[in-house]
């Protein structure tokens, strides 16, 4: 009611209204992705799981998650994000029960899956929001400032989570988080609605819209570097970061755990910046496009450095997390190439590929690890050559997306040089 009499009045503040509910269901989102590299070796003590049974159970957040991306491109665009979002963050509320409840692989992997349906909404139905309510030229500033919110959720999945685990133990946790969700759920729903143009879409025409998005040359030129670099940097956060730095460094599983939030930190920093400069950034000669691809390729370097053990880990974890954050401008970039009424489409489409990678590397890169020590390999080697053939692939995702955007550009001078027609 209240919402009703704000748009009838004309008074509605889309920053308190809608800006600041969204943005806590995102910080819920992160924490719950990535809640698992915490208390990672909790799960593998009480469940005796090897390194690829982790690695599948934390990936079921994001096979679901990614599953539902394409349907919920429809859904958003048909029924708004405030709906769509409350009742999935629902769903969320249940898996976190039954997760705090599991005792058996089976079970725990159900209720993670349903924990990456339930969220899986979280960003997407921010964006979908932002498209409606705030112009165009917002949206890239919004975004990273949606992002800034998520990043503080990877800041509580981190020391401040471990800290938590004495007191409430992992089950406890997640009861807690399941409680968190309702209220989040009830937030969500207090947010006005704003019909879109999607809305007066037959199921048919919503369908034919997607395949346009699909066989769009913009969309391609995105997908592969969303797909590995970001979706590689969500598996790597999510869960193989802590495994990593105490089998490859030495840390104890607290100093990993400090490892995520400075890399939290940084991203958080990284979020902010975008959100503040990125409109005085393309002023001065830097448009959201190339800074894509100057900080992706700054995150494959991170990376490489991290392999090579090239400086202090404290210092490059931090740097990967700093690098990443410019990954969502390709979110921004790809909506500016369609209709509004496509906005839900477009990003849940490119979120597909960034969860299909994640899902991937989460699950194989536990597998590859398995694989080489069963191979021969001492445990740190393993997680090195692992992690070597996780670069290749952001290197080539990386690469396609430059050549793209060198040939877009080549191509639209060539349309810009060419004589009219008669």
């Amino acid at each position: 009611m209240l919402a009703t009499l704000e748009i009838m009045s004309g008074e509605i503040n889309p920053w308190r209204r809608v800006f600041a509910p969204f943005a806590v269901g995102y910080f819920l989102s992160y924490l719950l992705r990535n809640a698992n590299a915490v208390i990672s070796p909790e799960l593998t003590g009480d469940l005796g799981l090897h390194a690829a049974d982790l690695g599948l159970l934390t990936s079921a957040y994001l096979l679901a998650f990614g599953a539902f991306q394409l349907p919920l491109g429809i859904l958003l665009d048909r029924y708004g994000p405030r709906r769509v979002e409350a009742a999935l963050l629902l769903i969320c509320a249940a898996g976190c029960a039954l997760f705090a409840t599991g005792h058996a692989l089976p079970q725990l992997a159900v209720g993670r899956a349903l924990i990456g349906l339930g969220v899986s909404a979280c960003l997407m139905a921010s964006f979908k929001a932002f498209s409606l309510w705030f112009p165009i030229e917002r949206q890239a500033s919004l975004n990273a400032a949606i992002m800034a919110a998520g990043g503080l959720g990877a800041l509580a999945a981190s020391s401040p989570l471990g800290a938590l685990l004495p007191v409430l133990g992992w089950r406890g946790i997640f009861l807690a988080l399941a409680a968190i969700a309702l209220l989040v759920a009830g937030l969500i729903f207090t947010t006005p609605d704003k019909p879109a143009a999607a809305a007066r879409e037959s199921l048919r025409q919503q369908l034919a819209g997607m395949a346009t998005i699909f066989a769009s040359r913009a969309f391609w030129r995105f997908a592969p570097q969303t797909t590995f670099i970001v979706g590689g940097f969500m598996a790597l956060q999510g869960l193989w970061a802590v495994p990593w730095l105490m089998t490859v460094n030495g840390a104890t599983r607290e100093a990993a755990a400090f490892h995520l939030l400075l890399m939290a930190g940084a991203q958080l920093t990284g979020f902010l910046a975008i959100a503040f400069f990125v409109q005085r950034l393309a002023k001065a000669g830097l448009p959201p496009a190339r800074l894509l691809a100057l900080g992706m390729g700054g995150g494959l370097l991170a990376l490489f450095g991290i392999v090579l053990d090239a400086a202090p880990s404290w210092l490059l974890w931090p740097a990967l997390g700093l690098v990443f954050s410019v990954g969502n401008l390709a979110y921004a970039l790809l909506t500016a190439e369609f209709p509004v009424a496509l906005a839900g489409r477009a990003n849940t489409a490119l979120n597909l590929g960034a969860f299909v990678g994640a899902f991937g590397i989460q699950w194989l890169f536990g597998v590859a690890v398995d694989a080489g020590q069963s191979a021969g390999l001492a445990a740190p080697d393993a997680y090195r050559a692992s992690m070597a053939g996780l670069l290749a692939l952001q290197a080539a995702g990386w690469g396609w997306y430059v050549l793209e955007g060198r040939r877009a550009s080549r191509r639209g001078r060539g349309h810009a040089a060419a004589p009219p027609q008669p």
